[in-house]
């Protein structure tokens, strides 16, 4: 799951950027409303995180002009402020959410899962193919009724080819939903995590259900 936080504070975005790229998610991080704006419009995110307080533009400028240009993309929003009105106006603007700092990390973290669970379109709370179920809420996998341990990284990449339901996912595609921009290495770093998958959910069930599409990518397919 990709991740914009958009925070001027730049240890508390490094911290939750720490925090979040933990639990499996891939985050970008912007330090003012401008660079947040930017980023927003120009990559697929599945929730932003945004600050109200930022240089350039605000969070409410920033969400009132996401959301007058059709962007639909989940926000909750940061601020320092307390008070009904500042709420009232983050809602207005076409927040989701809104959380007022301090605040805890534990609460912050369920929230996105929230906010991603009804900002899926489709609204699918399990993900099937064939006998392999995922529970993107739960954070588990099942395969012929067996329960199945994935890292983080792993469990991303295959929600990622579930979500595409059997159609060709490129390697560049890829990184773009699991990993965050200024991620520079070797973009084969995709085949190792393939190869884990397959170790885990196929080999043991004597079933061949990530292939291989030949120089483009990769889909999931079924064993007849």
């Amino acid at each position: 799951m990709r991740v914009l936080v958009v925070e001027d504070e730049k240890r508390l975005a490094e911290s939750l950027q720490w925090g979040l790229e933990s639990e499996g998610y891939a985050v970008d991080l912007a330090y003012d409303g401008i660079e947040g704006l930017h980023r927003a419009q120009e990559h697929p995110y599945q929730v932003i995180v945004l600050d109200i307080m930022l240089p350039g533009l605000n969070g409410y400028k920033v969400c009132e002009r996401l959301r007058a240009l059709g962007n639909t993309t989940p926000i909750l929003m940061l601020t320092a402020k307390n008070g009904e009105y500042d709420e009232a106006e983050a809602l207005d603007t076409g927040a989701d959410d809104f959380l007022s700092k301090p605040f805890s990390y534990v609460v912050l973290t369920a929230r996105l899962r929230a906010l991603t669970r009804r900002g899926r379109v489709a609204a699918v709370t399990m993900l099937e193919f064939g006998d392999l179920v995922l529970d993107p809420a739960k954070h588990k996998v099942r395969r012929a009724g067996q329960a199945v341990t994935l890292t983080s990284k792993e469990f991303a990449v295959l929600e990622c080819l579930m979500r595409h339901n059997g159609a060709v996912v490129t390697k560049q595609d890829i990184l773009d939903e699991v990993w965050d921009m200024a991620y520079q290495g070797d973009p084969n770093i995709v085949e190792v995590y393939v190869s884990a998958l397959r170790r885990k959910l196929d080999t043991p069930f004597g079933r061949h259900t990530i292939a291989t599409v030949r120089g483009t990518g990769y889909r999931l397919a079924d064993d007849d």
